[in-house]
Parts: structure tokens; sequence; C-alpha cells
């Protein structure tokens, strides 16, 4: 079991990395939310969607170029298409709250309004926790230790995930 200095330290390292990210998450929302807005008019799902790639993209850079610029640099296909992967996972999370909340508990819009938004947010911060952990772990590699990682470089996004769950495994 980790001491509390060994823990304290640890936290001070990561306390970088989690502001950065927020950061990027709370001004990627507002964007989001700003184009849904402006582009409402040509249909809530068309205007979602422009939305979603427009604010993924953004992420992606800002996160590449901010929270993780000191993590190993492997092939931009392979980063974006596990970032954009992580937060389709992430949007079914937050999602699937919703869903959960409304049709399996029978709660409505009308009657319900600040449950669905509590539920909402608490499908926020579960998904904001799981996309941390994913881009960290998969999508923005690590500095290298031994100069393996660059050799996913070439690699595309399965086989390099893959690669990365046997090495996790054999640990």
């Amino acid at each position: 079991m980790p001491s509390a200095r060994e823990l304290t330290d640890r936290l001070r390292r990561l306390a970088p990395e989690v502001l950065a990210f927020g950061v990027i998450g709370a001004g990627n929302t507002l964007l989001f939310l700003l184009i849904t807005w402006v582009t409402l008019p040509i249909g809530a799902v068309k205007a979602s969607v422009i939305a979603t790639v427009i604010t993924t993209t953004l992420a992606y850079i800002a996160n590449r170029y901010w929270t993780y610029r000191n993590h190993s640099r492997t092939a931009l296909r392979r980063e974006y298409t596990l970032f954009f992967g992580f937060n389709l996972v992430g949007m079914v999370i937050q999602s699937g709250s919703i869903a959960i909340a409304k049709y399996g508990f029978g709660l409505n819009e009308q009657n319900h309004e600040y449950i669905i938004l509590a539920v909402t947010m608490f499908g926020i911060v579960v998904a904001t926790v799981f996309r941390f952990w994913a881009y960290r772990t998969f999508v923005f590699l690590k500095p290298p230790v031994d100069g393996h990682e660059a050799d996913l470089t070439d690699l595309d996004a399965v086989a390099g995930l893959a690669e990365l769950s046997t090495e996790e495994a054999s640990r």
C-alpha cells in the first residue's frame, strides 16, 4: 500500500494534467452548446453531430498539445481514432445514465426536471473520469522508458490498443 507521501507526490504531479483537462473540457462544453444553438435550425440531430465533430477535434488538438504535450507522440490516425472512440463511449455513459433514469425509473422531464439534471451531472462526471483515464492510458502514451513505445507509431488503432493491452496484462 502506498504511503501518504507517495500519494501526495502522485497527486501533485497529476494536478496540472487534471487542471488542463478540465479547462479544455469546460471550454469545449460551452463551445458545443454554442455550436448546437447556432446550428439548431437545421435540425437537432444534425446540429449535435456537427458540434460533436468540431469539439472532439478541437479537444484532441488541445489535449495533444497542452495536457499531454510531454507524452510520446504516436500516429495521428491512431491517436485521433482512439480519442474519438473513447469520446463516443463517454457519450454513451452520459446518455445511458439519463436513459436509465427516464426509462428504467420512469422519470420524465416535466415532473422530475431536477432529478434528471442531477442524473445528467452524475453521468457527465462518470464519463469525464472515464475519458481522463482512457486518454491517459491508451491515447496519449507516457514518455518512453525503454524506447519500445516508439514502435507504436506505425501501428493502426486496433493494433496499438492490442499491443498496449498485452503489455498491461503482462505486468
